[in-house]
């Protein structure tokens, strides 16, 4: 009987500490690029997605556009370390890593920032930029954090999720809503550079604009 209540004090003392955990973890900066291109199929745009591998701890197995963590050489000491141009660096240099492709700072658009929620074992605060391409060469992916790839309308997308033939992550499909109807590549630069930066949640501590470097 005594071993029964030790053992359930320990779990109840280990599901405390885990919560607690959870709640605290602070989340890491990000990036994450919308690699759109403009196709004479699927109603004139494309968009690239990934594959992660199921192995992976976050988003494992789903379907989603290339991005990561900032590392601490994307910072800059001239600059005064502000994050915004720190995840205009780290969003080039991932895709590269993930899908092979060159890209610039300057075909970036900032469009959205999304932070995970509370009490998840892993937490983001991501920087959402749009990136028109016309050229984008081809696409080749690493067979190890990324297994595949997939040029496909915002709106297919969409449906195949609908579908349940993959998995795509909530602020992926909100991306997807968001540009679906634009159906050139001059349109949507017209539309997501007048459009209002989407944050979530609104009013998040960890998006702090002008205070980071990006001004609109």
């Amino acid at each position: 009987m005594v071993l029964i209540e030790n053992l359930v004090i320990i779990v109840k003392n280990c599901y405390e500490t885990a919560r607690i955990f959870m709640s605290e973890v602070t989340p890491v900066p990000a990036a994450t690029v919308v690699l759109v291109r403009e196709t004479e199929q699927d109603s004139g745009l494309q968009v690239l997605l990934l594959q992660r591998n199921s192995r992976l701890v976050f988003h494992g197995g789903h379907w989603v556009f290339p991005g990561g963590r900032i590392d601490e050489a994307d910072f800059d000491e001239s600059e005064g370390r502000l994050e915004y141009l720190a995840a205009k660096r780290a969003a080039v240099r991932e895709t590269f890593e993930e899908a092979g492709l060159e890209i610039n700072e300057d075909q970036l658009i900032h469009t959205a920032h999304w932070t995970t929620p509370p009490k998840m074992p892993r937490r983001f605060s991501t920087w959402f930029f749009i990136c028109p391409i016309k050229n984008p060469g081809s696409v080749e992916v690493d067979n190890d954090e990324i297994l595949d790839y997939r040029w496909v309308s915002p709106q297919e997308a969409i449906e195949d999720a609908s579908a349940e033939k993959w998995i795509l992550p909530r602020p992926t499909i909100t991306t997807l809503s968001d540009i679906s109807d634009y159906r050139s590549l001059d349109s949507l630069i017209t539309g997501v550079t007048g459009s209002k930066i989407r944050v979530f949640p609104e009013g998040s501590e960890f998006y702090r604009p002008a205070e980071m470097g990006y001004s609109s």
